[in-house]
């Protein structure tokens, strides 16, 4: 028993309940009962994590995720993250996290990766870092493609928060664990997960209500919407960084 992740997702059911989420979860039966996992996330939300963690709940799991080690500095975030044994990433020096992440892996646990490593401004799937299939290889765990829909509308970047009543749907799909073999090659797995999850994506994107008029900023480009491109998108991630860069050194 957990008491303070367990707090901690009630208090998360009651915001949902309170803003009218409507949730469609697929694959719960693909989150394994018992032993370690990699759970593989798209990220298009600042509440990802409090998504992804859902279908594992079926079956009374907890997901450990990786986060930004700035969250753990947070005076009310932090004791809640080290609380829930979430792992620190330093993104300068991925070593230490690596190796929480490996050892909650053998010690039966589910791990939560955003594999795109920042969020996604064009809401479709950006590059794949390699961490989440080498935690998988390492540990011989499998590999679980998770993928969201519908929560960026409530909390992303640079638009609107939706805190009241908004009955947005938010779709997410537990696909079929992925094993990757211990002299599989990396970067060809990598790909196996993005492709994967991007199949799914594109079927959860087929059955999602369709959206118009200014709500056309939720849709990625592709699918006709006002979304940033994915360049855009890279443009504005790159101006972030050199604004980040710019204030550490200056």
């Amino acid at each position: 028993m957990e008491p303070l992740y367990r707090s901690v997702v009630g208090a998360a059911r009651t915001v949902f309940f309170l803003q009218g989420t409507r949730f469609t979860i697929l694959g719960r039966a693909n989150v394994p009962r018992v032993g370690g996992a990699v759970m593989a996330i798209n990220h298009t939300s600042y509440l990802d994590f409090t998504y992804a963690g859902l279908p594992a709940r079926r079956h009374g799991r907890y997901v450990r995720f990786m986060a930004k080690q700035s969250i753990f500095g947070h005076p009310v975030a932090g004791p809640l993250m080290r609380g829930m044994k979430h792992i620190p990433v330093d993104r300068q020096s991925g070593g230490d996290a690596f190796r929480q992440a490996l050892g909650a892996l053998k010690d039966g646990e589910i791990v939560g990766v955003f594999p795109e490593a920042t969020m996604s401004r064009s809401f479709e799937l950006k590059p794949f870092k390699p961490g989440a299939v080498k935690m998988a290889q390492a540990a011989g765990v499998p590999l679980l493609p998770t993928t969201i829909w519908g929560g960026h509308r409530v909390w992303t970047k640079e638009l609107p928060k939706k805190r009241g009543f908004a009955r947005i749907p938010i779709h997410i799909t537990v696909g079929e664990p992925l094993h990757v073999e211990r002299r599989e090659d990396v970067a060809a797995a990598t790909e196996r997960l993005r492709a994967a999850m991007q199949a799914q994506l594109d079927a959860q994107q087929a059955a999602y209500p369709r959206l118009s008029g200014d709500d056309l900023r939720w849709v990625p480009a592709r699918l006709g919407g006002t979304a940033p491109t994915p360049e855009e998108a890279h443009e504005r991630d790159a101006a972030d960084m050199r604004r980040t860069r710019d204030e550490f050194t200056g």
